[in-house]
């Protein structure tokens, strides 16, 4: 069993099917691409495993601690809690909290102390409330994130949003991130940094990452396994050698005859 498993999932919207019969599997600590033209699917595929949208058919099921748990029809975060995370194309974070706030929001979904230690203020949520506050401190160090702890989200730079979303999503403590076109509207020089960062995420938090991205050299630079989508269909699976020499690839995505 694989750590994630889609099987013939689909999606319509009306007459129109947006996904069709589309298998993908994800294995522990890979790092894998989702490419295809606008349109392809993409955003409703990630929008299906995070439980934004219900599948029409199929079946998507994740495997945590030797369990085997279908995730068609659950809600986005039991989703979470199962280990799944994502950011969004466009960036959705809490724009009038602090970038500290931001993360104990995702700290809180993961560790809080509940309804009764929160109303009354006890020990115990003081004691948590440090310690998570500490572990907050900890990943937004990690992402050179630490001096902007009370900055309000909206007043960072663009990449810096990048940056805090995904922190923000690994603060959920996810088994797989989804990157939703993570470069979008970011210049070389910030492409490049986020490249290193996608690279540091999968290796010191030992996880899955899957990405969309339109950025071509930066899916070829860092997924291990790439699938492509087109009109809702996959057309090929391989590494970034065979995609790169795939006909069907190059004639959909590339611009290829």
């Amino acid at each position: 069993m694989s750590l994630l498993e889609v099987t013939d999932l689909t999606k319509n919207f009306g007459g129109l099917a947006a996904l069709a019969n589309v298998n993908f599997h994800l294995e522990e600590n890979e790092l894998v691409g989702l490419i295809g033209p606008n349109g392809a699917g993409k955003t409703t595929f990630f929008n299906l495993l995070t439980g934004v949208y219900e599948p029409s058919e199929g079946e998507i099921v994740v495997e945590t601690d030797g369990k085997k748990t279908k995730l068609n029809g659950k809600k986005p975060y039991v989703i979470t809690d199962l280990g799944l995370a994502r950011t969004f194309q466009n960036i959705r974070l809490f724009r009038d909290l602090t970038v500290m706030d931001n993360v104990l929001v995702a700290l809180h979904s993961k560790k809080g102390v509940g309804v009764f230690h929160s109303l009354l203020r006890t020990p115990r949520y003081y004691q948590n409330d440090v310690e998570l506050r500490q572990r907050a401190a900890e990943l937004l160090r990690i992402f050179n994130l630490e001096d902007k702890q009370e900055t309000l989200a909206r007043n960072l730079p663009y990449g810096e949003q990048r940056r805090l979303e995904i922190v923000r999503a690994l603060a959920t403590q996810p088994k797989i991130l989804f990157l939703d076109e993570p470069a979008a509207g970011m210049n070389p020089q910030e492409t490049a940094e986020l490249t290193e960062l996608i690279r540091q995420v999968q290796r010191d938090f030992k996880i899955t990452v899957v990405l969309i991205e339109h950025d071509m050299s930066l899916v070829m630079g860092v997924c291990e396994r790439i699938y492509c989508l087109e009109y809702g269909r996959l057309i090929a699976e391989g590494t970034p050698q065979e995609i790169q020499k795939n006909p069907a690839v190059i004639k959909a995505y590339l611009g290829g005859e």
